[in-house]
């Protein structure tokens, strides 16, 4: 249930991980069909787009998981690993922010420094 800022920042960054790995079938569709045909096995790395689709899509999990832990942290009232977990994707995002500023990172900004801020008690 999402009953204040904690969990509901934390049930963004599943969300966010859950459209990663949708967005990522989607948009490389190709890619993965080709990489499925020749059998998986070794496939990633047969060019750029192979590779970006595997670590864009892989990405996803790895944000839902993230999700789960700061939503057991906002639940159990761990608030300091739930700002930890929002620093880190802070530093993630701001870097991949300068990298590549018209990506969708903007998007894990602002649910990082929901989960930083809620952490620190900045927001209930």
């Amino acid at each position: 249930m999402i009953n204040n800022w904690k969990t509901a920042a934390a049930w963004a960054l599943i969300a966010l991980g859950f459209l990663h790995i949708v967005m990522g079938f989607v948009r490389f569709k190709q890619p993965f069909l080709a990489a499925l045909h020749e059998g998986i096995f070794d496939t990633f790395k047969v060019d750029d787009t192979r590779r970006l689709a595997f670590w864009f899509t892989l990405l996803g999990p790895a944000l839902v998981l993230c999700g789960h832990l700061a939503l057991r942290a906002a639940q159990t009232g761990n608030f300091e690993t739930l700002g930890l977990i929002g620093l880190y994707l802070l530093v993630v995002a701001v870097l991949g922010i300068v990298a590549f500023p018209a990506s969708p990172l903007w998007a894990l900004l602002v649910v990082a420094g929901l989960l930083f801020a809620a952490g620190r008690g900045w927001l209930t």
